[in-house]
């Protein structure tokens, strides 16, 4: 009986050695070398991306302010001015045409920043219709090429 009890004893004492020993060294430099691997592999792909998302993201949300252009436009017959800018999307108009049926919950609710935190510029009567909506791209100054490039209203492609 007092074999079989150290026998167990032995047995419980190995487990507990192998639990506790923890990673061997080359354990953790074959870890760190997949995971250098898979860096490897997927970093080039995602650099040089997020300008893009940038403009993707920018385009998304001027589309999302002209529906509230639009549905300003239905119930009040106008554009906001320039004057009252897009604010008037958002809060009632105190300055130029207060607008009559303008919605008590506003058409947004909360006008945002461009994806490199710049206000949108928006200009009624526009240059190119009733109204031109801009984002002057990640240089944040009107005109350039490549990501720097305004992203306009009236051409979204």
């Amino acid at each position: 009986m007092r074999k079989v009890m150290n026998a167990k004893k032995k047995k419980q004492e190995k487990k507990q050695g192998r639990s506790e020993r923890g990673f061997t060294l080359i354990e953790i430099m074959v870890v760190v070398t997949i995971l250098a691997i898979l860096i490897a592999l997927v970093a080039p792909k995602m650099v040089g991306r997020t300008d893009q998302a940038r403009r993707v993201s920018t385009k998304a949300q001027i589309k999302n302010i002209e529906g509230a252009l639009q549905l300003y436009k239905l119930d009040n017959g106008v554009y906001p001015s320039t004057e009252q800018g897009l604010e008037a999307l958002v809060d009632l108009p105190t300055i130029g045409v207060i607008p009559k049926n303008w919605k008590e919950e506003g058409y947004l609710a909360k006008i945002p920043d461009d994806a490199w935190g710049n206000p949108y510029v928006y200009v009624s009567p526009g240059s190119q219709g009733e109204y031109d909506l801009v984002s002057y791209g990640a240089d944040s100054e009107p005109g350039g090429e490549g990501d720097d490039a305004d992203i306009e209203s009236w051409d979204l492609n």
